[in-house]
């Protein structure tokens, strides 16, 4: 059976190349500190499992430390220039897609049809995980695809890579650590406050008012925290279950859907989701620190208010 052990295994290992890949670029201008920071990235993915919790606490601290030294900067650019990439694209044409399209058309015959797959009486996949690990997969044959289409060199993912992550750089990291944070807001009873703080001041006897509550709830939970998987598990324990499900008799998977595609629409409002509102800025070079974020909010505010209406027709038709 593969399991997500193995995708981990694969994310450290990657990690644990660009952390090499700097220890070894004498003309990096932060080679230590970027060859640490991978590397605390790298042993979190390859023997997190095996540090216990204090261990991987003292690995987050050590990651915020290395981080908070400076800057993390980037190597040298490598590989074709410029003008030998635009010549290889048109030389490609259509073909270019062909890698990128590998990866979703994998994922979905993964989700669909191969954890269903037996050898023997054992899953092909491990079927709660077949998603992320159909994921993985169709990131290493799109890479075995893309090696003899594209004529690169072997190092040339790794070396791509490593631009990559260090053109992002810690703001990488943040969807990890926001949903390690959601978890322990979780188990804090964090979500049991919330739901307390809103019985006081909204009277939640009206389904609409609920799932407005709800809905709206994980959208600035999100904007708050940068993250709807941080918000989730803190609304969705506070309202979405002793309202909307256990109250109203939603569906639990209905209501849990829409309510994390609210928590994205928080997600298009907030620099504090610094990987998707931030980065993009860094990358395009845009004056406007925000340019994203207005550029998204005519989009996010509708989608919300579908988003309610949505769950109001689709999660309580069985319970009117």
């Amino acid at each position: 059976m593969i399991k997500l052990n193995l995708v981990y295994l694969l994310a450290g290992l990657v990690f644990a190349a660009y952390a090499g890949l700097n220890a070894f670029d004498r003309t990096h201008p932060t080679r230590w500190r970027n060859t640490a920071f991978w590397g605390l990235v790298a042993l979190s993915f390859l023997a997190g499992d095996r540090l216990g919790d204090l261990g991987n606490g003292v690995l987050v601290l050590g990651l915020a430390a290395t981080a908070g030294l400076g800057k993390l900067g980037q190597a040298a650019p490598l590989g074709p220039t410029a003008s030998e990439r635009r010549h290889s694209a048109l030389a490609l044409g259509h073909k270019l897609f062909v890698p990128a399209l590998i990866i979703p058309l994998v994922v979905l015959v993964g989700t669909l049809w191969l954890k269903e797959v037996k050898i023997g009486a054992v899953p092909l996949l491990e079927t709660k995980q077949a998603t992320l690990i159909s994921l993985a997969l169709g990131a290493v044959i799109a890479l075995a695809v893309a090696l003899p289409l594209l004529r690169q060199p072997l190092m040339a993912p790794l070396q791509e890579g490593r631009r990559l992550i260090e053109t992002v750089g810690w703001a990488a990291l943040l969807p990890q650590m926001l949903a390690a944070l959601g978890a322990v807001f979780a188990l804090a009873g964090v979500g049991r406050v919330v739901g307390d703080l809103v019985t006081q001041w909204i009277p939640m006897d009206a389904k609409p008012v609920a799932i407005a509550v709800y809905c709206l709830g994980m959208a600035g939970f999100t904007m708050l925290m940068g993250n709807a998987f941080a918000a989730f598990p803190v609304m969705t324990a506070g309202v979405a279950l002793p309202f909307l499900v256990h109250r109203f008799g939603g569906d639990p998977a209905v209501i849990c859907a829409i309510g994390m595609l609210s928590g994205f629409c928080g997600t298009l409002m907030t620099p504090l989701a610094a990987n998707f509102n931030v980065v993009p800025v860094r990358l395009l070079e845009l004056d406007d620190r925000y340019a994203v974020i207005r550029a998204q909010i005519p989009t996010a505010l509708p989608l919300l208010i579908v988003n309610m209406v949505l769950m109001y027709v689709l999660a309580f038709r069985a319970h009117p």
